[in-house]
């Protein structure tokens, strides 16, 4: 017999949301280690917001929507506010029922900078790191550092000099301007959309473009994220931040070792390295390298060099998937925000194929 096409519509629904999920989804192990880490934070969310007043919504809420974001690509907090509505799936892992209604998309522009005082995506990725189940699977002695170019959400046309001197854009919404001839730089020109992105360029014979710096440390056993932050983009932005948070990180029972590639091999940050008890597995200059033999013929330098190649699978997942290669946000404290937040859920994809390994 046929069916019928026709649907009379049901009153009420018997099926909890948490049936409509497959036991074997993954983002069924990812919510229980989001779950536990938010758990450890909560002594830190109430610091945030005042004892009286109307309940606001949970931060916990707000970060496991902000992770759906990253999985799923979606481009912006309004649609992600739209799927929500509708997406059984989202609900269940942001933490909705079938019938709660969603807030509105500023709640998170209004909660962010409260977020950012306390640092909460840095710590949120500490959290998902000290978890029992992950704890394990990364490595206290080997670990390898990057950074990347994160496109500031700023054109070129907003580059103007800070003391007024350039010729203005020609009338209308996208007016024409002409740079030729015209000299710029961070000294004398700022964005006036964004006064902290910076003009930049990756190398010899590339554009420049308004931009801030990435920065990510990984260790080398499974090439999960340990720390990220962002700055300025400029020439030494790099070693600075690999200084800084290779100090975050406890020594074994062994020295640790740094990978790194060519941009890192100076005497400078080499030195710093060595200063802090560090091997520094930087790949060498062809000329005037500040790595010699006394590194190179272990067989570890070997080793760091093939796992410090890791770190660009986490920034090209960051900026494909994430939307790390332009950044709809402005101002270097939300760009580390973002950025943070973006190599804790790189983090997060990756754990329920790693930890059906290790069982």
């Amino acid at each position: 017999m046929r069916g019928s096409d026709q649907r009379s519509g049901e009153l009420f629904s018997y099926v909890d949301i948490e049936a409509r999920v497959p036991m074997r989804h993954p983002l069924r192990a990812i919510r229980s280690i989001v779950n536990q880490g938010l758990a450890s934070l909560d002594g830190e969310f109430d610091k945030l917001y005042a004892d009286t007043g109307r309940d606001s919504i949970p931060p916990e809420r707000l970060l496991r929507a902000a992770l759906l974001q990253a999985f799923f690509s979606i481009r912006s907090e309004r649609l992600l506010m739209e799927q929500l509505n509708y997406n059984l799936l989202y609900r269940w892992f942001v933490g909705l029922g079938v019938d709660d209604a969603v807030w509105d998309h500023s709640v998170f522009s209004k909660n962010r900078d409260r977020l950012l005082e306390a640092d909460v995506a840095g710590k949120f990725l500490a959290a998902v790191l000290a978890h029992p189940q992950v704890k394990p699977l990364l490595s206290d002695e080997h670990f390898s550092v990057d950074g990347t170019l994160i496109e500031a959400w700023a054109s070129m046309k907003s580059f103007r000099a800070k003391d007024g001197g350039d010729e203005p854009p020609s009338a209308g919404r996208n007016g024409e301007r002409n740079f030729h001839a015209e000299q710029r730089s961070n000294d004398t020109h700022a964005s006036t959309t964004d006064p902290e992105a910076k003009l930049y360029r990756k190398g010899k014979g590339k554009e420049a473009k308004l931009c801030f710096m990435g920065h990510a440390l990984m260790e080398n056993r499974h090439g999960l994220v340990v720390q990220a932050e962002a700055t300025e983009a400029n020439g030494v932005a790099e070693r600075r931040a690999a200084l800084e948070m290779i100090d975050g990180q406890a020594p074994g029972t062994s020295q640790l070792t740094l990978g790194a590639d060519k941009a890192y091999d100076a005497r400078e940050f080499v030195a710093g390295l060595r200063q802090k008890c560090v091997t520094p597995h930087v790949a060498q200059k062809a000329r005037s390298s500040a790595i010699d033999g006394r590194t190179t013929r272990h067989a570890g330098y070997a080793v760091s060099q093939k796992k410090r190649k890791l770190v660009e699978e986490a920034f090209g997942w960051a900026k494909t998937i994430a939307g790390c290669a332009k950044v709809k946000v402005r101002g270097l404290a939300r760009v580390g925000f973002h950025f943070t937040l973006a190599m804790v859920a790189y983090n997060l994809i990756r754990l329920p194929k790693l930890l059906g390994e290790a069982a």
